[in-house]
């Protein structure tokens, strides 16, 4: 069945065409048991999951949306993240309460937080030594998580331009940190 025909089938499913839902099913239960049973582990339990996806298929075939991802990948996504949802669901309740206060704290100790903070402000300081655009870029990659074509189109530069910047960048707050 190609990609056209299940985009199809989906649509009047969103109408409640149960022969439409009916030929879906067929066309698309296996590839979709199949993650089902990759994710869960356990035969019985990706059936129930199966069955429970298409009733989500059905209550929610309306919000697919025609684009130039394949309709199985949509499929695909709402039997993942479903059997994802089981497996968090199955999970055990956490340790009691009395164990808990046993574990200890993750936060950083006074000690850990001024070293930081000296960190920073070395960190800050070698950032000040460059060029006001470059220490802009380097923020936005490193702490912002940008992408370097996001980057790239923000300070109007070509792509391999702002590598290069951001390579030179991270040489000289190197050899900053060294001193």
């Amino acid at each position: 069945m190609t990609p056209d025909e299940i985009t199809k089938l989906i649509f009047r499913t969103a109408l409640r065409e149960r022969a439409a839902f009916d030929l879906l099913y067929r066309h698309t239960s296996a590839k979709l048991f199949g993650v089902c049973l990759r994710v869960l582990k356990d035969r019985a339990e990706a059936e129930e999951a199966l069955q429970e996806v298409y009733v989500k298929i059905w209550t929610k075939a309306d919000r697919f949306a025609a684009s130039d991802l394949s309709p199985i990948t949509w499929l695909v996504a709402v039997a993942r993240n479903h059997a994802i949802d089981r497996l968090r669901a199955r999970k055990a309740p956490t340790d009691e309460l009395d164990e808990a206060n046993a574990v200890a704290d993750p936060a950083p100790n006074p000690e850990a937080m001024a070293q930081a903070g000296s960190e920073r402000r070395r960190i800050d300081a070698c950032l000040a030594e460059l060029e006001a655009d470059r220490a802009t870029a380097v923020r936005g990659a490193y702490l912002n998580g940008d992408s370097y074509a996001e980057l790239a189109a923000r300070f109007d530069v070509p792509l391999n331009t702002m590598r290069t910047w951001l390579r030179r960048s991270l040489l000289k707050l190197r050899e900053c940190l060294e001193r």
